[in-house]
């Protein structure tokens, strides 16, 4: 009986190791049609699991109240699997370099832990060859194995949005791959269990790990080049907005937007496949290009504020500031690598201390990550600007009339719409000075 019909029939288990935004829903699906131990190595996430608390946000209290995961922070039973899926992140260090503690890490437990006939199958971005390169040496050393041998190694990248309700891990389909074809088709018929969008077998890891990669350096490209647009067409005295829309209307015109680009995929995804490219003696162009533009929008946002202060006759020292949303992206909890931090300190530069307000974002998280204290939505009183940041659907729901409760009635309201999710002209009519990318 091969590992596969094992599991399917319960004989074996399943491992997920590290269980964030990715690996929790992974967990969660498949303990739905076999046995799952779900790891990580944060006891303070795996008592919150146990109490149905889901710390993510994204797969629901009651899923996980309901669901059949074990989860544990105890290495020791991860003995139990035979088949492990890791899923730890992979950000960024200073000077942009790849941060590849976290897989290493998890490498070395499940290393300690690998048996004969046992496949162990990566899901964290990576650029092409930490798998084979770096990966399968740790598992080999940690276990005494041989890869190929006694073990089998996958990979297997990862594509869930957080906070999307529409893109989940079960209508996208799933990319797969292998040291062989054995392997192949073992993770694949495994993925089918939980993946109705079906699997793609790719021909290598490899590729795997490459196209990967460049689905968020494709996305963050596309986006730098609206942020330049935008920042051409404010000095153009042009509507950007108008103009993307006007544009859509031709089918094959590409319908992105411009914005902050964060979180922990697209803002920092591109730098593994440029670090890859400089280690082999090719310099980017292209990538790079669209990471400065991108990395830059922050700031360039809060030096717009100051101008039209300025233009105002505003009071910059004693100006009063609300931003909306703190999170990476909109209905979403999570604020790794968040770029409204970049707003915020550059508005301190000016010595501008702007209020926070955040209901999806985990108070203490915000504050120990990132100094922020956030503030409750009902103490945005006597604002000069109100900056959206993150259109989360509650703020979306605000109606002019709700904003202007938040205004200082001395001065000239200012609204800061970074997406243009709301009607320019409603808010000049109601005698805002309005603004956004």
């Amino acid at each position: 009986m091969g590992l596969y019909e094992g599991i399917v029939r319960r004989q074996e288990k399943l491992a997920v190791v590290g269980l964030g935004y990715v690996g929790l829903p992974i967990a969660v699906a498949f303990s739905e049609k076999i046995d799952v131990i779900g790891f990580d190595v944060n006891e303070a996430k795996i008592e919150s699991y146990l109490r149905g608390i889901d710390v993510t946000g994204d797969v629901g209290h009651q899923h996980v109240r309901d669901c059949m995961v074990d989860f544990t922070a105890d290495e020791e039973r991860l003995s139990e699997a035979r088949f492990f899926i890791v899923t730890v992140p992979t950000p960024i260090k200073s000077g942009n370099v790849p941060d590849l503690q976290y897989v290493k890490s998890a490498s070395r437990i499940v290393a300690k832990k690998l048996t004969k006939g046992a496949i162990v199958v990566y899901e964290s971005t990576v650029y092409p060859g930490v798998t084979e390169d770096i990966c399968i040496p740790i598992l080999e050393a940690g276990s005494g194995l041989r890869c190929g041998v006694d073990f089998k190694v996958g990979y297997s990248p990862e594509r869930i949005n957080p906070g999307d309700k529409v893109h989940r891990l079960e209508n996208i389909v799933k990319i797969v791959s292998g040291i062989d074809e054995e392997t192949v088709e073992t993770v694949a018929r495994l993925y089918e269990l939980v993946v109705e969008a079906g699997v793609y077998r790719a021909e290598s890891i490899k590729v795997a790990e490459a196209a990967k990669v460049i689905e968020n350096a494709q996305r963050d490209i596309n986006i730098a080049f609206m942020n330049e647009l935008s920042m051409l067409f404010n000095q153009m005295g042009i509507d950007t907005k108008a103009v993307l829309e006007a544009a859509g209307t031709k089918w094959n015109f590409l319908k992105f937007a411009p914005g902050l680009v964060g979180g922990h995929c697209i803002g920092i995804d591109p730098y593994y496949l440029t670090y890859k490219a400089e280690d082999i003696g090719y310099r980017s162009k292209i990538i790079l290009a669209g990471r400065h533009i991108n990395d830059g929008m922050g700031r360039y946002i809060a030096q717009n504020i100051i101008k039209i202060l300025v233009c105002l006759k505003h009071d910059i020292k004693n100006a009063r500031i609300g931003i909306l949303g703190l999170s990476y992206k909109e209905n979403c909890t999570d604020i790794r690598n968040t770029k409204v931090t970049d707003i915020i300190q550059e508005l301190k530069e000016y010595g501008i201390t702007p209020l926070v307000v955040d209901p999806l974002a985990d108070q203490q998280q915000a504050y120990e990550e990132y100094g922020i204290e956030l503030a409750d939505i009902s103490s945005l009183q006597d604002l000069n600007v109100v900056i959206v940041a993150v259109p989360h659907q509650p703020f979306v729901q605000m109606s002019v009339s709700d904003f202007e409760k938040l205004y200082s009635v001395e001065q000239t309201r200012v609204m800061v719409d970074v997406k243009g999710v709301y009607s320019r002209s409603e808010y000049e009519k109601s005698g805002f000075h309005y603004w956004s990318l």
